[in-house]
């Protein structure tokens, strides 16, 4: 007996049945496991076929990161049992949806990936739209923009720790990066000179840091400061 497929899996299936079709040229076929060259082709050729192979591969994590959002906002429990039977890590899942709710569709940048915002989901919003901006603008890759993020916050806490902003004692000025799966927090000691700074580098997963950020906003503070401000209590009752 045939099984029936729904509207929205035959849905599904129609729009992986144009993504999947023969690319421009011939002597290249397409299939689930793989990709065959049948015949020599130019570099031109080659080239428009990765670009084209990046876009769906691009879209299509956009695609299963909305999947994830809308089955946790109406299916709850049985949301989870669904995202056991794909073959992504459970981590990797979460940073998915992490980002699609960060990017509602009006925000996201058709001229940059997915892995782009996920290097600035962990800014705020202000900060998000700058940096995807420069990248756009600038057509920077996904590792030219972590360099330059990372680049910008080291200067900034430089500037930091000379000027002894906001740090009475060993206290600690901290900023978010987005790396791969994990993001971080930067911990700087801002008694000694910039010499002999010493750093330490906190990784925490992306529901860790959301987490951080929703009680930072309860107490009305930056993730920067209500970190230091937990670091420093738990040195006092030690």
């Amino acid at each position: 007996m045939r099984k029936a497929v729904s509207p929205a899996g035959q849905t599904a299936r129609h729009m992986a049945a144009r993504a999947a079709r023969q690319p421009r040229g011939s002597g290249v076929q397409l299939y689930k496991s793989g990709l065959l060259f049948t015949a020599k082709q130019s570099f031109s050729t080659w080239e428009e076929l990765g670009t084209e192979l990046f876009s769906f591969a691009d879209s299509s994590t956009w695609w299963i990161a909305d999947w994830l959002v809308y089955g946790e906002a109406l299916f709850h429990d049985r949301y989870e049992e669904a995202i056991k039977r794909t073959s992504l890590s459970y981590q990797t899942l979460r940073n998915y949806s992490w980002v699609a709710r960060a990017f509602p569709l009006a925000r996201r940048r058709q001229g940059l990936s997915f892995s782009h915002h996920l290097e600035v989901v962990a800014l705020e919003e202000p900060e998000q739209d700058y940096w995807l901006r420069k990248a756009e603008e600038l057509r920077w890759s996904r590792n030219k923009l972590r360099r330059e993020i990372r680049g910008s916050l080291l200067m900034r806490q430089s500037e930091l720790t000379q000027s002894g902003a906001g740090c009475d004692e060993e206290s600690s000025s901290l900023t978010r990066t987005a790396d791969g799966s994990t993001s971080t927090l930067l911990l700087r000691d801002a008694t000694t000179s910039t010499a002999e700074a010493r750093s330490l580098i906190l990784q925490f997963s992306a529901d860790e840091l959301a987490g951080m950020g929703r009680a930072a906003r309860r107490d009305s503070e930056s993730v920067e400061a209500w970190v230091a401000k937990i670091v420093r209590r738990a040195i006092d009752c030690s």
